[in-house]
């Protein structure tokens, strides 16, 4: 029997799936931040750790596990020397392919088809396919790039509160929440930045998009300030030949409503999600694919 193994390691979480050649769901397993930041030797544990979870709740025996076919969409991977470093580490499977988590995002969005897809989680990035050809747009990493992002939405956060600390902006509902977390204390704040990750920083979008929601004008201003670089983000993949595009990522859904009705026309629902994508990297037939929606990193 066959068996085929998707993981979707990103900025926040990495995640496993595990099925049959019918893409029946054996085993599933899930993680923390697996981008290749973390170093090599922690996201081969983190690699390994998932993977065996999916495999232990399926209940294969090493036989089984040898013929497993694993296809890995992973944050990072463009980084100078990554594909080599993974392409060396052991693993007990068949066979591994490796792609970014923006790749696996747009394979599972379109069931394999060409298209395009805008993640929007603690980073952001889009994958475009057009023909045969691949490329991506943005995702430079933190924090010059990943606009539009939950990273970029809590940086600006934390700008805007340490300037209300110095009474050089308002003080809003917005500032005082995100400061209150450091006791309102400004040393208290650069100390937690001097050590903080994307991650950290995408923790304050929630936060950002309920004041916004509730008219808080800084919130609103950022929340605005990231609608626009992703007006521009889908804007630039059309204007570079992709015949559809989806948004993915778990900020995404609450981006979407601060988007022109113009722009969001122009989108289509993806069809299923990253593990999926990962799943067809693997070599899952698409007639095996149920619709399952986006919900990644």
């Amino acid at each position: 029997m066959a068996y085929f193994l998707g993981i979707d390691a990103g900025g926040s979480h990495c995640r496993s799936r595990l099925t049959n050649a019918d893409g029946e769901i054996l085993g599933t397993g899930e993680s923390g931040p697996a981008n290749t930041r973390i170093g090599i030797e922690r996201l081969h544990a983190v690699l390994r750790d998932v993977a065996a979870q999916a495999i232990s709740a399926a209940g294969l025996d090493d036989a089984q596990v040898a013929e497993i076919r694993a296809g890995m969409g992973i944050a990072g991977i463009t980084r100078t020397g990554m594909r080599e470093q993974l392409a060396a580490l052991p693993f007990p499977f068949a066979d591994i392919a490796f792609v970014t988590d923006a790749a696996i995002a747009n394979l599972g969005a379109h069931g394999g088809a060409e298209g395009a897809t805008l993640i929007i989680g603690t980073g952001s990035i889009a994958e475009v396919r057009v023909g045969t050809t691949s490329f991506a747009i943005g995702g430079y990493g933190f924090p010059i790039s990943d606009e539009g992002s939950g990273a970029a939405l809590g940086l600006s956060a934390m700008r805007h509160a340490l300037r209300a600390l110095d009474g050089r902006s308002e003080v809003t509902p917005l500032s005082s929440a995100v400061t209150a977390g450091f006791g309102h204390d400004t040393a208290r704040a650069v100390a937690w930045m001097d050590a903080a990750t994307p991650k950290d920083y995408a923790a304050f979008a929630p936060l950002v998009m309920d004041y916004a929601e509730n008219n808080d004008a800084i919130a609103r201003s950022i929340v605005e300030d990231a609608a626009q670089h992703i007006e521009r983000f889908i804007e630039t993949i059309f204007n570079r030949g992709a015949v559809r595009c989806a948004l993915a990522g778990g900020l995404a859904m609450r981006m979407k409503p601060w988007l022109r009705a113009r722009t969001v026309a122009r989108l289509t629902d993806a069809i299923s999600d990253p593990l999926d994508g990962a799943l067809l990297l693997a070599g899952l037939p698409a007639a095996a694919l149920p619709t399952r929606k986006p919900d990644a990193d």
